[in-house]
């Protein structure tokens, strides 16, 4: 068995599991953004027809993965696991969004980097043989995460230009065991093999994940998340480098999670300081999402935002080959109400997970 342990962070999978059904499920705003067309739902209704914000935000996680599902045409009992998070306190989104799926649940927290954290848990249950099928999911909402961290929408604060707009929205990624083709050709199954060679061309695997660390450059501006995290995207970055010995022309494109446009230059420079230009390659879901005349100041975050990007249009470009290879770096800012409130840092953390076309 090769070794799948790469430097000091990375794991290279020995049987990539494929990416076999995604769904992106967004709110009118992000729909009405220049990548509105690449999704697959637009709620025009903010609460989805619930009572409270935080039931809405559950919601919009169900609906997307019954559709991730049925995009990878399978159906619930073929799920043997579920790994899924939000930002709401005890998981609420999730927990609370997921009950009607009757699937074994791993509730993980990783503030916006949950979909790149969900999306490397998955794939080592896949690759390691505990499931057939996992799905990875996470979820934001505008009005729930501003109750939660910021002021009550009524309140009507200003908003500064380094703050961000929580995305309204919820992606869902099937993870599907991939085809060992040696083992199969040492038994004859000459058909099953051409049946599943056709079922993944075309799809996108998850080649490895670069797992990261808590990162704390002391900063205490919770209306500057890009701030908070860049330090942390950036050495998970280079450490991605280093383990599997690449340079930044050997991707696409390089995909931070949410660190809008005061957190881009933060962490092209950072990288750069290390030794490598990622400019060519660097991309921000959070600058992307939202257009210049929607007026979100820094750009969009939320755990929606890049798993929304994902699974709306990163999936799409690789499937059709517009990229070959991309490292996908949710990033996550990791303050809590009573962290802030007492005075604490903002810590960062995220996770980059190697995505190819097959």
């Amino acid at each position: 068995m090769a070794n799948r342990q790469m430097g000091k962070q990375s794991i290279r999978f020995e049987n990539p599991p494929i990416i076999s059904g995604a769904a992106s499920v967004v709110g009118e705003k992000e729909g009405q953004g220049p990548y509105g067309e690449y999704f697959d739902v637009i709620e025009k209704d903010p609460k989805v027809g619930a009572d409270s914000w935080e039931e809405a935000e559950g919601k919009l996680q169900e609906k997307a993965a019954m559709l991730a599902i049925r995009h990878a045409k399978l159906t619930k009992k073929d799920i043997r696991y579920m790994v899924a998070g939000d930002l709401l306190g005890q998981l609420m989104a999730s927990s609370f969004g997921l009950i009607s799926m009757d699937i074994p649940l791993f509730g993980i927290y990783g503030a916006c980097s949950t979909m790149g954290e969900s999306l490397g848990i998955a794939a080592m249950i896949v690759d390691g043989g505990f499931a057939e099928h996992a799905i990875a999911i996470t979820s934001s909402h505008f009005a729930s995460a501003e109750k939660q961290f910021r002021f009550p929408l009524g309140y009507g604060n200003q908003r500064p230009k380094a703050a961000t707009w929580t995305v309204t929205g919820s992606g869902a990624v099937v993870l599907t065991k991939s085809v060992r083709k040696e083992e199969m050709q040492q038994k004859g199954e000459w058909e099953e093999i051409s049946k599943r060679a056709k079922e993944e061309k075309g799809k996108v695997k998850v080649k490895g994940i670069t797992t990261g660390k808590i990162v704390d450059y002391g900063v205490k501006d919770s209306m500057n998340m890009g701030a908070c995290m860049a330090p942390a995207a950036g050495e998970v970055i280079v450490q991605n480098f280093i383990d599997f010995g690449y340079q930044p022309e050997h991707y696409d494109k390089i995909i931070t999670g949410d660190l809008g446009k005061v957190g881009k230059d933060i962490v092209i420079d950072y990288v750069k300081a290390k030794g490598y230009d990622i400019t060519k390659q660097y991309m921000d879901c959070g600058i992307e999402i939202y257009g210049e005349e929607q007026n979100t100041q820094a750009g969009g975050s939320g755990c929606g935002c890049s798993a929304v990007m994902l699974a709306g249009y990163i999936l799409k470009q690789l499937e059709n080959g517009d990229w070959k290879r991309v490292l996908f770096v949710p990033t996550g800012a990791l303050l809590s109400q009573v962290s802030f409130n007492e005075g604490n840092s903002v810590p960062g953390i995220a996770h980059g997970v190697i995505l190819e076309k097959m």
